[in-house]
């Protein structure tokens, strides 16, 4: 009788046992699923590929060689993206002339916008800048004048000596200046560009007593050229306040205002010596000239909401580069457009949410924190794009979190004929706030983990 009685009682404490269990998991069913996949992802990167609808292909891309052109060097890069369309020895270091002049103004700009300049300080003329050659408005020493009275005739005149002026007032001599275009040449990741002015001017050319000790040139390819005046483009968007004055007079008695050398202005339409030349949406940038570096141009225009920047470099005559410029922006806005893939906020298809450790909630839904936009083919209706994800915080996402966390990366990738493969890479962000859960909320969740750790290696003993 004993024995049964203390059967028994081990069946009852056996069954409150299993009650409990049960109790504990009905009262946390509702995040077992969703934990049990945070588990199951914790510490990895994950992954996830996916394509989207078939490009309708509408438009069939002319080759370069179709295309005729006269240059040595060109290329055509679309600003928004950086997108290559046209490349002809477009990674080849060349003479650049005058289109040196680029970086100065980039520098002098970031100058004014970082407030350690101002464009109405006074310039005092040194002797550097006073004997320089060349395309120049004959300073003399000592003459005074604005920063923006010199950068106007160095960005419309592509004067010499007022661009010399400029780089020993930003650094005190123009062998600083040199330094820090250099500097900013590799940072913007420009492979095949040495600078060794600030003008462009041939080494020979420079006066003798403010020549480089070593025996270089200033050299820059087409590729680099259309690279600086992207960063001119999206770091200093008022450039065309300077690129598009058409004459400047810049004394009261000069008996004739400094024509702008960049004959392709649009507003040149109405100027009969220019008008043939003049091309819708042309704003800027830069020209360039020298008995060994030909005729050179750095063109850019926008039309329908695109914005091309084109070099041609090596021409043989000042209006040639004009011409090949047509050229290569009729082939950019002729075939090509930008369209946008993905718009900004958009959710990535399998990584809707990701795991969310000590959370009100398991996990947090996520999405992309910019748009993504690709040059297609003109007319095309549907992309082809794959993407790939990277959660690469998954196990370190602990709340409390606020809205815009970063938790991964999205790369997008789009091929089609006639265009070189590209690819764009955006954050993926937390979509809301994710606050912290109370400790009942925790406790329990824990206890529930912990048997379904439990039975999970019970499970797999058999």
């Amino acid at each position: 009788m004993k024995v049964k009685t203390m059967n028994k009682k081990k069946r009852q404490m056996l069954k409150k046992s299993v009650a409990s269990v049960m109790l504990i998991n009905m009262l946390c069913l509702s995040a077992v699923m969703p934990v049990m996949a945070a588990a199951n992802d914790s510490g990895q990167v994950l992954t996830a590929s996916a394509t989207t609808t078939k490009t309708e292909k509408t438009v069939k891309i002319p080759g370069v060689d179709d295309l005729g052109l006269e240059v040595k060097n060109a290329v055509l890069m679309e600003a928004s993206t950086g997108q290559i369309l046209l490349s002809v020895n477009a990674n080849e270091a060349k003479p650049p002339a005058s289109m040196t002049k680029m970086m100065t103004e980039y520098i002098v700009a970031e100058e004014v916008k970082q407030g350690r300049l101002s464009w109405d300080d006074v310039v005092t003329v040194k002797e550097n800048a006073a004997e320089s050659i060349g395309s120049r408005i004959f300073l003399a020493e000592g003459d005074q004048h604005t920063v923006k009275e010199l950068y106007i005739a160095m960005a419309v005149g592509s004067a010499n000596d007022a661009t010399v002026a400029l780089a020993e007032r930003v650094a005190g001599s123009e062998e600083a200046f040199v330094k820090m275009m250099n500097d900013e040449a590799k940072r913007m990741g420009m492979k095949d560009t040495y600078f060794i002015n600030s003008t462009g001017l041939d080494r020979a050319d420079m006066p003798a007593k403010y020549r480089p000790a070593e025996d270089k040139e200033t050299m820059m390819s087409a590729i680099d050229a259309a690279i600086l005046c992207r960063y001119i483009i999206m770091d200093h968007p008022d450039y065309k306040d300077f690129t598009t004055i058409q004459s400047y007079k810049f004394r009261p008695n000069d008996k004739a205002p400094i024509i702008n050398y960049n004959w392709m202005l649009e507003e040149n339409k109405n100027i009969t010596n220019f008008k043939s030349y003049a091309y819708e949406g042309l704003d800027g940038m830069k020209t360039g000239h020298t008995t060994n570096a030909g005729n050179n141009f750095t063109g850019t225009a926008e039309r329908d909401g695109m914005r091309l920047i084109s070099v041609v470099m090596g021409t043989t005559s000042e209006s040639a580069r004009f011409k090949e410029t047509k050229k290569v922006l009729d082939f950019g806005f002729n075939n090509f457009e930008v369209k946008q893939a993905v718009a900004a906020k958009t959710k990535v298809t399998g990584w809707e949410a990701v795991p969310l450790k000590k959370g009100a909630e398991t996990t947090v839904p996520v999405v992309t924190d910019n748009a993504v936009s690709f040059v297609v083919p003109k007319g095309t209706q549907n992309l082809d794009v794959t993407f790939k994800a990277n959660i690469t915080e998954a196990d370190k996402l602990v709340a409390p979190i606020k809205a815009g966390t970063k938790v991964g990366t999205v790369t997008y990738s789009y091929k089609a004929d006639g265009i070189e493969p590209q690819e764009k890479t955006v954050n993926l962000i937390t979509a809301e706030e994710a606050e912290k859960g109370g400790w009942f909320r925790l406790f329990f969740r824990a206890v529930k983990d912990f048997f379904v750790d439990l039975f999970d290696g019970i499970k797999n003993l058999f």
